[in-house]
């Protein structure tokens, strides 16, 4: 079935299916026909940082920006959902077209910019949720903050959300906020992670509610680069890693007539560069709990990444190119592992 209606929504432009995708799932879920067609999510709980994951597979941030289908896609079989990513101010992202398929690499490149309704809407939704797992909210900062202000946007997000996110992640490694990959490095990374992680320290304590924090990286970074911020993650105390976003580099696309898109890449050709960025963080980190993410689409890839050191997983690319059976088929296989 899904076959089928990816073949009719690939003719259209890829964000418009992708709007389109995420209303008829928002409509089968109003009618209740999801779990039918999907089947009972697999039962395969992990605790980690404090929370209990239903099973190791997760929804990437970026799918669901705004929380606006968070119920719909519980229903997908999801251990754990990540929306966002969320500003403190809406923004409308970058101009259009930004977002383009290498459907021969099971790729994508997406522009979007920090595309949103702003962290108020977000908590909003959230608030409404009826799905009782993991809900984790991706942070980051306006197009207009300058990277010197860009604290300020971070712990705005944070304070709005504390009280409704299972988890926060602070994005720093989206390649379409100019500027923003700055911070993933040195004097800049410390000083945003550790104002971020004394604020959270002191939300958890007026509220009574311990929220764990973890940072997005990027691929592309060398091994020297993944260390110094591997250094800083365990210096500022933060509770996770994802590893990792969207990658600027074209290896393994060249010669695809979108692969000159400006960018990150996701999918496929981003599987490699993900693990190896999940192997160098176990190496510096071996207690630290990974997410990874990056090219996952099967149960096989899904089984590559706990292999390199990951703890959980999420998808994004793999399935919108494979679809809903894929949640399924990763978690069976991560449990069998």
């Amino acid at each position: 079935m899904y076959a089928l209606a990816r073949s009719l929504l690939f003719r259209l432009d890829p964000e418009t299916a992708h709007g389109i995708a995420l209303g008829t799932l928002d409509s089968l879920h109003r009618v209740r026909s999801v779990k039918r067609l999907v089947g009972a999510p697999v039962d395969d709980p992990v605790e980690l940082m404090g929370l209990r994951f239903a099973n190791r597979v997760g929804l990437a941030a970026g799918l669901d920006k705004n929380a606006d289908h968070l119920d719909a896609l519980g229903e997908l079989g999801f251990g754990f959902i990540e929306v966002g990513t969320v500003t403190p101010v809406a923004q409308p992202g970058n101009p259009k077209p930004r977002m383009f398929r290498l459907a021969a690499h099971e790729a994508i490149i997406n522009r979007f910019g920090f595309n949103n309704r702003g962290v108020a809407h977000l908590v909003a939704q959230v608030k409404k949720r009826h799905y009782d797992g993991v809900v984790g909210i991706n942070i980051g900062k306006n197009l207009t903050t300058s990277v010197d202000a860009a604290l300020d946007d971070y712990l705005a997000c944070l304070e709005a959300v504390h009280g409704v996110a299972d988890y926060v992640t602070v994005n720093i490694s989206s390649p379409n906020t100019p500027g923003l990959r700055t911070l993933q490095f040195g004097a800049q990374l410390d000083g945003l992670l550790g104002p971020i992680r004394a604020r959270s320290l002191t939300l958890d304590e007026h509220t009574g509610r311990r929220v764990p924090l973890l940072v997005k990286i990027a691929p592309d970074m060398t091994d020297e680069e993944v260390a110094l911020v591997a250094g800083s993650i365990e210096r500022n105390g933060f509770d996770g890693v994802i590893a990792t976003n969207t990658t600027v580099s074209r290896d393994g696309v060249q010669g695809d007539p979108q692969a000159e898109e400006a960018g990150g890449l996701s999918g496929k050709p981003v599987f490699e560069a993900s693990n190896r960025v999940i192997r160098l963080l176990r190496e510096q980190l071996p207690a630290l709990p990974i997410v990874g993410v990056g090219g996952i689409d099967s149960g096989e890839a899904a089984i590559a990444k706990r292999v390199a050191g990951a703890d959980l997983v999420q998808l994004y690319s793999g399935l919108i190119y494979r679809g809903p059976k894929l949640v399924s088929e990763c978690a069976q296989a991560l449990k069998a592992q």
